[in-house]
């Protein structure tokens, strides 16, 4: 569980580093915690494209592990270089961190 905190956590910083010398602003935010019990949302989009939308729900695993976080979301953004748009889709859960995108090998 640490891992994939540190993971997301590392994304979000790399993802909110300045793009091609220009500031952007944030033209979209929204945040949905559920008391940190049910889970929580959140979303958000800068003018130069960059989007992020995550949701975390509580999951039951059984046994002695109990309820456990699952998160699903994706994030997007332009390579200021080729001006070609990413966009990965993921699911964190008992299985791990699992990204798709048209651009990541299979």
């Amino acid at each position: 569980m640490k891992t994939l905190l540190l993971v997301l956590s590392v994304v979000g910083v790399c993802l909110a580093r300045p793009q091609g010398g220009k500031d952007a602003t944030i033209v979209r935010y929204e945040s949905e915690n559920g008391g940190a019990i049910d889970g929580y949302k959140f979303g958000f989009e800068t003018s130069d494209g960059t989007k992020r939308d995550e949701e975390g729900t509580l999951k039951d695993l059984g046994g002695t592990e109990g309820p456990a976080i699952v998160i699903k979301g994706s994030f997007t953004w332009t390579d200021p270089e080729s001006g070609q748009t990413f966009t990965i889709n993921f699911v964190a859960d008992e299985n791990g961190y699992q990204p798709e995108g048209a651009h990541l090998p299979k």
